[in-house]
């Protein structure tokens, strides 16, 4: 191991970088407070922890319950009057909505529960966040997709090596984290390889000079988990990055007793890693918390972003906005 690589992390910097954006509340006491909205005799309410093929699997009051969505929530229900609650109730006009998948981890919902496990969801609650990126559907116009929602901390993982890093990759993760508001933490796994890459350390310290908390773990080793934990407790994050970098090792790693399967790096293509994660899926943490697990992704779009935004996007670029 490059023990110069191990020193960069340093704990004062870090809390006092990182730890100014204390949320308000705990994630375990916001999905408590969930729980207790508008509920009525025929609804209830959860939240969406793990999504696949159509089914959602909605966590509410210690249960397990596997929901599909209503029609309606496919569609824009056109009233002849702005208020759509008015005495005047016919719907003029149905339109679908343009979406590829109206639901995103982290979604609080409110839904119809049939009895035996399963039920449908019915609405979508208002969101306190939301991470997007186009879609990715070829030969269609852009969608929308969401890949979290309601989330506090956004955790751009990459690896020393194997795959290398892509640093382009990690700007569009933070411009995108800037656009929702939301905390970033860089985390920089497989410190354990350090010595197949010598500039690494260069390159990493330029995000460090603009303001960013970099992280560096080794999901092999151990060293950084402990910190690691420290940073998840009581907030829900959410890991985006390449396939290969030890998203799911990392989960492995700060609760063994989850036994989620890793693949090795792809040894056909030099640089490019092996999906294990196949679908979304909200994890919650012994310690405190919750975490979001997010398939591989290669590109990253900026979703709703203007050209002439980007420039407040960057923090090292504040200071220059206005006076070129």
């Amino acid at each position: 191991m490059n023990s110069s690589l191990s020193a960069q992390f340093k704990p004062d910097g870090y809390r006092k970088t990182f730890f100014i954006t204390i949320v308000h509340l705990s994630w375990e006491a916001r999905y408590q407070e969930t729980l207790t909205m508008n509920i009525n005799d025929e609804d209830d309410i959860g939240v969406v922890f793990r999504k696949t093929l159509g089914h959602y699997t909605v966590h509410t009051h210690g249960r397990e319950i596997d929901c599909v969505l209503s029609s309606l929530i496919h569609k824009q229900l056109i009233f002849p009057t702005a208020d759509p609650t008015s005495l005047r109730h016919t719907v003029r006009e149905v339109r679908e909505i343009d979406h590829v998948d109206p639901v995103a981890i982290g979604d609080r919902v409110r839904y119809v529960n049939a009895g035996d496990g399963t039920g449908v969801i019915v609405e979508i609650l208002p969101r306190d966040s939301k991470l997007s990126r186009p879609a990715p559907v070829p030969g269609q116009r852009v969608f929308e997709q969401v890949i979290v929602s309601n989330a506090d901390l956004i955790l751009p993982v990459f690896s020393v090596a194997s795959p290398v890093p892509k640093w382009r990759l990690l700007d569009r993760y933070l411009v995108s984290a800037e656009a929702a508001n939301l905390p970033s933490l860089i985390v920089i796994n497989k410190l354990d390889l350090a010595w197949k890459n010598p500039s690494f350390n260069e390159e990493i310290e330029i995000y460090r000079r603009i303001g960013y908390t970099v992280l560096l773990v080794s999901a092999v080793t151990g060293e950084g988990i402990e910190e690691f934990k420290q940073a998840l407790q009581g907030r829900q994050s959410v890991m985006v990055g390449k396939s290969g970098v030890g998203k799911t090792s990392l989960l492995n790693a700060i609760q063994p007793g989850l036994g989620l399967r890793v693949k090795a790096v792809g040894q056909g293509e030099i640089g490019k890693g092996r999906h294990t994660t196949t679908h979304h899926e909200m994890f919650k943490l012994d310690f405190g918390g919750a975490l979001v697990d997010t398939p591989g992704i290669r590109e990253f779009g900026l979703w709703d972003i203007a050209g002439e935004e980007l420039a407040y996007l960057f923090p090292e670029m504040a200071d220059y906005v206005g006076r070129c």
